[in-house]
């Protein structure tokens, strides 16, 4: 991703000094902030390296989890749990997984109900390539040292838990 030329301040604590003289929670929004523009930062380097891939950050998750699949393969239904998103959104994805060659969508053998989502060797090729290319780039989160990114994650984790992402 082009960076541009840096600010001589930073926009988000100019907003929440301001914030502060009209409302209260400044450390929220500061936080909440800080975080939206953290991932705007991150998605955006994270999506240019997957284009020169054909892929988006989506369908990358998507062919990672069958790649971590013991078989290559998982029902529809368990990769929208897996991933966390709607039903609709996995139709999608493997939609246009399936279209690159990526995957193939078979009945499944013991549930007439249910389809498979299989990873295929093209596709397995992919993962590594991209995978490759997201850790030469540190998956877009320079600057950040080993310790803290585990503290991120130990930030937000709870975060999530209270959302219901598990239990």
């Amino acid at each position: 991703m082009a960076r541009k030329k840096p600010l001589p301040f930073d926009p988000i604590d100019e907003a929440s000094r301001q914030w502060g003289r009209r409302w209260g929670a400044v450390e929220q929004m500061r936080a909440v902030t800080s975080l939206m523009r953290a991932q705007q930062i991150v998605i955006g380097e994270l999506d240019d390296i997957l284009k020169q891939h054909g892929l988006t950050f989506a369908r990358f998750e998507a062919l990672v989890l069958l790649t971590f699949s013991r078989r290559g393969s998982l029902p529809l239904g368990k990769m929208g749990e897996r991933l966390q998103v709607h039903p609709t959104s996995v139709t999608s994805i493997v939609r246009r997984l399936e279209a690159a060659g990526l995957v193939t969508r078979t009945p499944h053998p013991d549930d007439g109900r249910a389809v498979l989502c299989e990873i295929t060797p093209k596709g397995r090729d992919l993962v590594e390539a991209a995978t490759a290319d997201l850790v030469a780039a540190d998956f877009a989160l320079h600057g950040l040292t080993d310790e803290q990114l585990k503290m991120l994650w130990t930030v937000l984790e709870p975060l999530r838990h209270s959302a219901g992402d598990f239990s």
